[in-house]
């Protein structure tokens, strides 16, 4: 590839870029915007309304990603971008006339359609880059899910700005302007300084575009992409409701908190890349996954409280009880020392406590006067373990969780073009599209798994045990891949049906 092809490659990949990061902004609006609104009480929306409408951008984006990412296969790339970021400023602007439920879910719809960015972007960079470069020039491109973070951290200070910190409430309504003139101003850059390319396969029928979807390996991308990307997805909405009411910050910082975990995902996706390019996107997916089973299992202890009966006291002798004292019971001449509570879990959360702690202490099961025989309980001991999961420690692991995420979004689209070449689209669409639902069926599984045990942790423990199934499915097939005595490959990808 030589430097004039290569320095177009990285104009196209700077506009997919930021193309798929104003995408990806304007798609996460609704976490903001509609938090904003009921919560000022601007409109009289309840928690299934306000689901819904958080979840049909998110559906809308990943169910079409698989006809979009075809239709990029055969009219490219520069006129899906330009397209998909004009057409969806419309229903972005439209929303700032919204007065009922009705229209902000119909418009809601429709410029969900700008998750479908992903598979346009995705097969219009791999165009442009050589096998050995696509790791790093999709990890790159990947850097566009930062949009999230960007919406999540900006939005909250334009509303308080565009409403005079709540003074003018319908101020609310030059957001979406704002959204919609930044994604048409991008559009018109986007078609005026990129060059159209298609892949060498785009004149194939829709069968035989539809045709890499029966192999089992694209199923078995999405899953890992499921995790991955729709875990990311469902977090970043997830977390701002789990810091609230798990470590009862108030609605700001549980915001700034949960950008701390979205923004490394798109930042670590371009290491992801780079790293899957210099040791293979195979041995990446083993590292990402093992780090996820282990992350996503630190986080499954709650904070919680534990009473569990400890050591008592027994006599030793039979006899008649003298004296009873929080300190002390006597039966005849003969003295036992009780354990008394020590409160000092009385204010523990003004402390900063990481491991967990316990307390014992003994209670009298007799008063004075009692005839008690050889063995018999005289205090019953009580042990509490307590356990505060300090939010920093949290936090950390959660910015571990979601670099490791990251990189991992990188090395599953590494593998589409190592294995279908002629139907990037087609492919990089489906397994968008199965990861894009993860984020639309995340939020709703959680809720489901919260009422259920009672726990905000329910919702990691998913995360373990999918972990877990992701990585034994990959091992599985890295094994029977050994025992078919092609040892040739244990470097490279896997290359047998599963």
């Amino acid at each position: 590839m030589n430097n004039t092809s290569l320095s177009t490659a990285h104009r196209m990949l700077f506009f997919n870029t930021l193309g798929f990061l104003v995408s990806f902004a304007g798609w996460m609006l609704n976490g903001v915007l509609v938090t904003y609104l009921v919560d000022n009480g601007i409109f009289n929306w309840n928690l299934v309304d306000v689901g819904w409408l958080l979840g049909i951008p998110v559906l809308t984006g990943s169910v079409m990603r698989l006809p979009v990412g075809m239709l990029t296969d055969v009219v490219g790339g520069k006129w899906m971008f330009t397209i998909l970021l004009i057409g969806c400023s419309i229903p972005m602007f439209l929303l700032s006339q919204a007065n009922s439920y009705s229209t902000f879910l119909v418009l809601s719809f429709f410029f969900g359609l700008l998750g479908t960015s992903f598979s346009i972007g995705v097969g219009f960079t791999s165009v442009w880059y050589p096998k050995n470069w696509q790791g790093r020039a999709l990890g790159l491109f990947g850097f566009g899910l930062t949009g999230s973070a960007l919406t999540t951290l900006l939005a909250p200070s334009l509303l308080k700005k565009l409403t005079s910190n709540g003074a003018n409430p319908e101020g609310w309504r030059h957001l979406p302007i704002i959204y919609a003139v930044v994604l048409a101003v991008v559009g018109i850059l986007f078609f005026l300084f990129t060059i159209n390319k298609k892949p060498e396969a785009s004149d194939k029928t829709l069968l035989k575009l539809l045709q890499p979807l029966k192999n089992i390996r694209v199923w078995r991308f999405g899953l890992y992409y499921f995790l991955v990307f729709g875990c990311f997805v469902t977090f970043s909405q997830w977390l701002l409701p789990y810091f609230v009411n798990a470590y009862n910050v108030n609605l700001i910082t549980a915001g700034f908190l949960a950008s701390c975990f979205s923004l490394p995902v798109g930042v670590f996706r371009a290491v992801g890349g780079w790293l899957s390019d210099l040791y293979g996107a195979r041995r990446i997916m083993y590292w990402v996954l093992c780090s996820s089973v282990v992350l996503s299992f630190l986080l499954i202890i709650p904070r919680m409280q534990i009473y569990s009966p400890g050591t008592g006291i027994m006599a030793i002798q039979a006899g008649t009880v003298t004296q009873v004292s929080d300190s002390l019971i006597q039966v005849d001449s003969k003295v036992y020392p009780i354990v008394t509570k020590s409160h000092k879990f009385d204010h523990v959360d003004r402390r900063v406590m990481i491991l967990p702690a316990k307390d014992v202490w003994q209670e009298p099961m007799v008063k004075v006067g009692d005839k008690v025989t050889k063995k018999q309980l005289l205090a019953q001991g009580t042990t509490m373990i307590f356990f505060k999961a300090n939010m920093w420690v949290f936090v950390v692991i959660i910015i571990l969780i979601g670099a490791c995420w990251g990189i991992g979004t990188a090395a599953v689209f590494k593998h589409i073009p190592e294995y279908f070449p002629k139907e990037i689209g087609a492919v990089g669409g489906m397994v968008g599209m199965i990861g894009g639902l993860g984020g639309f069926v995340g939020p709703i599984l959680f809720g489901y798994l919260l009422n259920l045990t009672g726990l905000w942790t329910s919702s990691w423990m998913f995360v373990c045990l999918l972990s877990c199934g992701c990585l034994m499915w990959m091992h599985q097939v890295i094994t029977v891949m050994m025992k078919k005595g092609a040892p040739q490959l244990a470097d490279k990808f896997e290359k047998i049906p599963g």
